[in-house]
């Protein structure tokens, strides 16, 4: 490995899945501006729309997830082909 490139400023961050509210805890490098209690700790915290706990293709439920309307917008623009 080239060294010198890589970061140095690891720390633990608390994911958050906006659709289901869990967290999991993991090292990164983020830079955040929310914060989290857990367990009695502070960490910094990043809000993400999908994560494994929420997805499809790991929960087995097929669920659409559309949080900034972009089927309707498809749907507006398009249509529906199959109408004759």
């Amino acid at each position: 490995m080239k060294k010198g490139i890589h970061p140095e400023n690891y720390r633990p961050v608390v994911f958050k899945d906006i659709s289901n509210d869990d967290t999991f805890i993991t090292r990164s490098t983020v830079n955040t501006k929310e914060t989290i209690e857990l367990d009695g700790v502070t960490y910094p915290m990043v809000k993400v729309e999908i994560s494994n706990t929420s997805h499809p293709f790991y929960t087995g439920k097929s669920k659409l997830v559309d949080t900034a309307g972009r089927v309707d917008k498809f749907v507006s623009r398009y249509g529906n082909r199959n109408k004759k």
